[in-house]
């Protein structure tokens, strides 16, 4: 009896994966497969009190929308995505749409990460890959270290420092995103 044996591509391998396990966030992160658990209920509440302050700030009027778990395509090599928890994007992303369900980085806004038991990829490959895909604000509820972290402005592929915000203090969202709100790091991290 022949066997034929089929090597799958990193791709194929994380539909495979994203087939099997219902609810699990997979990534493909500087040629690496990530798979991610369901959300637990206080980082599901975080995104969704960022959906109502948004929605409160204007963005829509803006010309902006905000959605929760839609693919970038990362040029940082050739099979590379990200499902950012929260996204502020242009009103006509759906136009930038580059393959399967992922849209060209130039659309995005602003990626906010909520982490989970893989808080180093939020902290470590994303960080990168968002600053290499110009990526204007990249912000992370760090449950792992109990703060908040910015990154903004992009340079030859590089964000400069992070700034640190912790419980008790509140986050401005920079300009450049297009509405003036601040996000509070206690509901950030928890929830409302």
């Amino acid at each position: 009896m022949a066997v034929l044996q089929h090597e799958l591509t990193m791709s194929e391998a994380a539909d495979l994966l994203s087939s099997a396990l219902p609810g699990h966030r997979v990534e493909i992160l500087q040629g690496r497969l990530t798979v991610t658990p369901p959300p637990d209920g206080s980082h599901a509440l975080s995104l969704s009190w960022l959906v109502v302050a948004f929605d409160r700030a204007g963005a829509r009027k803006a010309g902006l929308r905000y959605v929760q778990g839609v693919g970038l395509w990362l040029p940082t090599l050739p099979e590379d995505f990200a499902i950012p928890d929260f996204s502020v994007v242009d009103e006509d992303f759906r136009d930038a749409h580059v393959k399967k369900n992922y849209y060209a980085p130039n659309v995005f806004r602003l990626l906010v990460e909520v982490t989970s038991s893989n808080w180093s990829d939020d902290l470590g490959p994303k960080v990168e890959c968002y600053a290499q895909a110009g990526i204007p604000v990249y912000l992370i509820a760090d449950r792992k270290h109990d703060e908040v972290l910015l990154y903004q402005d992009p340079v030859d592929g590089k964000y400069a420092k992070s700034q640190h915000y912790k419980r008790g203090q509140s986050v401005p969202v920079p300009e450049s995103v297009g509405v003036a709100l601040e996000l509070s790091v206690d509901t950030l991290l928890d929830g409302d």
